[in-house]
């Protein structure tokens, strides 16, 4: 009877071990998760930088893996070798409960701008008082990279990366167009907001979760990039990301670079001169037939006479 009593409070915490050891799950799709645990047969993880649960099962949303990011340089972890989004670095975006984009961000000295759904700025940057009423969703994304291979075949390149994406991404493949030219990929993600379903991943989610494999920093833990066509891995460089909008960005003449402004003023001017040769030519037009009209008044009237 004492031996029973001695087994039963080994065998709970034997249980209790087991259970503990199961609840315990690695986050397939995100490496810069925390506190994971499984709900439902499904592991769920913290992010990092926030509060925020997400699903392992999906692609985390862009907005909490930059905040993630942000929250892993403070924490002295070396940055990756190109850390950097579109032109204006990597900065510390406000989520809303849902890890998406807030419209209004800020970094950190009274300094903000409107973002759309993809967190790309989308005006000038200004003080606190900036008025950003609605996130402008982006509905298109066009991505233009350039293969180190040759020689390769248009239609097993674009099929084969059509599949990546739709498989390792978790994108319909509805929302994907592939064009393979001459070692050029262009890749076009369309996907408007009444085709979106709560379940389905965001194209700028995608974009994010594409560029870091270009980059060599995959976001999931034990699953590095790797795409092969025609039996050879296929090495991509000078990759690009366009982000197109719903709604046309509010940028002014201050963003354009000088050598843009310069081709610009040079159009202009161009137009102008055109212009300028165009009514001249019709003034010295006009002269002329009516030099020539007078000319025939008077060859009529020595004809009368």
């Amino acid at each position: 009877m004492a031996f029973r009593r001695g087994v039963a409070p080994l065998l709970v915490a034997l249980l209790a071990l087991v259970a503990t050891a199961r609840s315990d799950c690695l986050c397939e799709k995100n490496k810069r998760v925390k506190g994971c645990t499984l709900s439902n047969g499904e592991c769920e993880c913290v992010s990092w930088g926030s509060n925020i649960t997400v699903s392992c099962g999906t692609l985390t949303s862009k907005c909490l893996l930059m905040k993630a990011e942000i929250t892993g340089l403070k924490d002295g972890r070396k940055p990756p070798s190109q850390a950097f989004v579109d032109n204006d670095g990597i900065y510390n975006p406000e989520c809303d409960n849902n890890g998406n984009f807030k419209a209004k961000q800020c970094n950190g000295t009274s300094t903000c701008w409107c973002v759309n759904s993809a967190g790309v700025r989308r005006t000038e940057r200004s003080d606190e008082n900036i008025t950003c009423s609605e996130v402008v969703r982006t509905s298109w994304i066009i991505i233009e990279t350039k293969s180190v291979n040759t020689a390769l075949d248009p239609h097993s390149v674009e099929r084969v990366f059509a599949e990546t994406l739709a498989q390792r991404y978790l994108l319909n493949p509805k929302h994907i167009n592939v064009k393979y030219d001459n070692s050029f990929i262009t890749i076009e993600l369309k996907q408007n907001a009444s085709e979106k379903s709560t379940r389905d991943v965001d194209i700028a989610d995608v974009a994010y979760y594409f560029e870091k494999d270009v980059k060599g920093d995959s976001i999931p833990p034990q699953s590095r990039w790797n795409i092969t066509v025609q039996g050879e891995p296929l090495q991509l460089q000078n990759t690009l990301i366009y982000y197109v909008d719903e709604k046309p960005p509010e940028f002014s003449m201050k963003r354009l670079t000088a050598g843009v402004i310069a081709v610009i003023v040079v159009v202009a001017l161009a137009i102008i001169a055109g212009i300028l040769v165009l009514v001249f030519t019709r003034r010295k037009t006009g002269k002329y037939e009516k030099a020539e009209v007078k000319e025939m008044n008077e060859m009529h009237r020595e004809l009368k006479s």
